[in-house]
């Protein structure tokens, strides 16, 4: 007899229709409630061990936790023995984030943020250029790479493209030891340099160094780089005199940039210096788009905007704008806000009793969008004359957006909304990234590029990933646990899915199995684990895929029950207990309970018969002959 540590002991249980039910479970198996509908599975399962789980484990917890999460109540049942930690896992085809998807409730987007982080390259989103940024001994150790015996100069750019003589900066940079600089491409000694034109923008670069690359000239370069980056505000050139694969022993007093000449341009920052754009180095938050570091913060990171469709403003275009032919400005205009329209009319040029049909296309944007930055001149009539004043037009739908914002009647906003379309997000084009990490690749991906992709596709790329042994080392931990994940929801039969698949476009099945997926992926022991119908929604030839992620829960060392009428999920159950014999109060008793065969061997079970094969559903001698045409109700058109 097995111990009573290996066994669910339930005595009792009378939750909805169950009748005193007694059941004894064993523990660490795929067990199966089954029965007709109606019976009593759900009310044992859910409503009894589900719940009597859920209010131990809260119990368990300090009072000041259990403040914040309530009571929960007593399920009807005199005694449950052996119970472990519950975790529900039902259908559910609503209550998902509208910021959640495919990646985000897996965990997977959580790994790839990790893996685009740190192992992908950043581009400047304007010339499309890689960016790094170096440490002092990275760019030491670029430069020592060179040919030995290469004559270098190291150079600080300390002015690009600004207007001035600089008489001050010439006479400081004298005052700190520097004897010379490139102005303009032309290496000077600086007391030598021509006056500069005042309204000319000029490139100033300090010379910090000229010497022979060797060895032994390690101290020196190091200190010379180190010099550069201070003077250079982070960045330095090395200017070769010819290209370094082929170094020239002279060392010529004045070098002027052109074809001949070779230059690295080298930065401790990480920007972009052909744009002059300084970015923030990548880190996993910066590929949320839940968190203002990573989102696009025009659509907050939704991918799309709910805003006020034109054509939908005006469903008359045969009035004018004064007869409000923007519906949802509802009211007669006042005098105040006639006056802010005239003279947005004078300054584009229209009259606001033009119809609206009639209306440049100018027009019409002004209105609705308003003037952006013009100023504009507004006249106010009154006795004793006209006051004029300035400012800017911010667009009637922004007025409306106003009020839709501060609309807190849900009658207030259902109306403005009839005028309310959803959209693509102009910014980020549905990605929800901000601009920067839209621009991160990984071997020619970036983060939203590979998300795109269904799991095969997004398997195929992670085993064909090229990497150094640092990079190994670095990715090996995610790469296992994002390989892992992905082959769940292979096994669940979600190969088709792509990661960026919001979750509130799933159906019930699909987001069930998501969920199976990413328990499966925690790893957790002991917990009792109770699904209902994870078959729903799957192709009898995916089925087999899901048991196996169901037995792997079991060898995980965990307790599954599944509620289910599924006859595979039946015949590869270790245990089955038979609900019935029919719904409701002629339910709520526990029929048969054991192994398949002793089911099968149960001749008061209505489930046994049907697996013995003593009861079967016959097969129409006659079918209803398959029509060309569509099908409407009983009768072919």
């Amino acid at each position: 007899m097995k111990h009573s540590s290996d066994q669910i002991v339930v005595r009792g249980a009378r939750e909805h229709n169950l009748d005193n039910v007694h059941a004894t479970l064993p523990k660490n198996r795929l067990i199966c409630f089954t029965g007709v509908s109606g019976s009593g599975k759900s009310s044992l399962a859910f409503d009894t061990l589900f719940a009597e789980g859920q209010r131990r484990y809260i119990e368990s917890l300090s009072t000041y936790a259990r403040q914040f999460l309530g009571q929960l109540p007593k399920p009807d049942v005199d005694q449950i023995s052996g119970l472990s930690p519950a975790i529900a896992i039902q259908q559910k085809t609503s209550g998902w984030n509208p910021r959640s998807t495919v990646g985000t409730i897996t965990q997977i987007h959580d790994y790839l943020r990790v893996l685009f982080a740190r192992l992908g390259i950043q581009h400047c989103p304007e010339c499309d250029q890689p960016i790094s940024a170096q440490s002092r001994d990275q760019i030491v150790e670029r430069i020592l790479s060179g040919p030995d015996g290469s004559a270098l100069t190291i150079l600080a750019p300390v002015v690009r493209g600004q207007k001035g003589e600089f008489l001050d900066f010439f006479a400081d940079m004298q005052k700190s030891g520097y004897v010379r600089a490139r102005v303009d491409g032309r290496i000077l000694p600086i007391a030598e340099v021509p006056s500069l034109e005042r309204n000319r923008k000029h490139d100033i670069e300090i010379v910090v160094d000229r010497l022979t690359l060797r060895n032994e000239t390690r101290p020196r370069l190091a200190e010379s780089v180190d010099n550069a980056l201070r003077l250079g505000d982070g960045t330095l050139i090395v200017l070769w005199p010819s290209d370094p694969d082929r170094p020239s022993a002279s060392n010529p007093k004045s070098v002027t940039r052109n074809s001949k000449s070779s230059e690295w341009l080298l930065s401790s920052k990480y920007a972009c210096l052909r744009c002059d754009r300084s970015f923030e180095p990548p880190t996993p938050q910066m590929f949320s788009f839940n968190s203002p570091t990573g989102m696009c913060l025009n659509c907050d990171g939704l991918g799309s905007l709910f805003t006020f469709e034109p054509e939908l403003l005006v469903p008359n275009p045969d009035k004018s704008f004064l007869q409000l032919a923007i519906e949802p400005m509802r009211t007669e205009i006042g005098r105040w806000r006639r006056h802010l329209y005239e003279g947005v009319a004078r300054q584009v040029g229209f009259d606001l009793n033009t119809p609206w049909r009639d209306l440049p296309q100018s027009a019409r944007d002004a209105l609705l969008h308003g003037t952006g930055d013009a100023h504009i001149t507004y006249e106010w009539k009154w006795r004793g004359g006209i006051w004029r004043h300035g400012g800017t037009f911010e667009g009637v739908i922004e007025e409306l957006e106003s009020k839709y914002r501060k609309a807190r009647a849900a009658p207030v906003r259902a109306y403005y909304e009839k005028y309310m379309r959803h959209q693509q997000c102009p910014d980020c084009h549905g990605l929800r990234l901000n601009e920067q990490a839209c621009h991160v690749r990984l071997q020619g991906l970036t983060l939203p590029e590979l998300e795109s992709r269904d799991i095969p596709g997004v398997l195929a790329f992670l085993d064909t990933l090229s990497l150094t042994p640092i990079h190994q080392r670095i990715a090996a931990e995610v790469l296992k646990e994002l390989r892992g994940r992905l082959q769940f929801l292979m096994n669940v039969g979600l190969h088709y899915l792509a990661l960026n698949r919001p979750a509130p476009t799933l159906s019930g099945g699909e987001s069930q199995r998501i969920r199976l997926a990413s328990q499966i992926g925690c790893g957790l022991t002991g917990v009792l684990y109770i699904l209902d119908e994870p078959s729903v929604g799957l192709h009898d030839r995916d089925q087999h895929q899901l048991l196996e992620s169901l037995r792997h829960l079991c060898n995980l060392g965990n307790t599954v029950i599944v509620v289910e009428h599924d006859e595979q999920t039946m015949r590869s159950a270790d245990w089955i207990v038979d609900f019935g014999p029919g719904p409701g109060v002629r339910g709520g008793r526990i029929v048969a309970a054991g192994t398949l065969d002793e089911i099968k061997g149960n001749k008061k079970s209505l489930t046994g018969d049907y697996l013995s094969f003593r009861k079967t559903i016959p097969v129409p001698n006659r079918r209803r002959p398959v029509a060309t045409r569509a099908i409407h109700g009983d009768q072919t058109s």
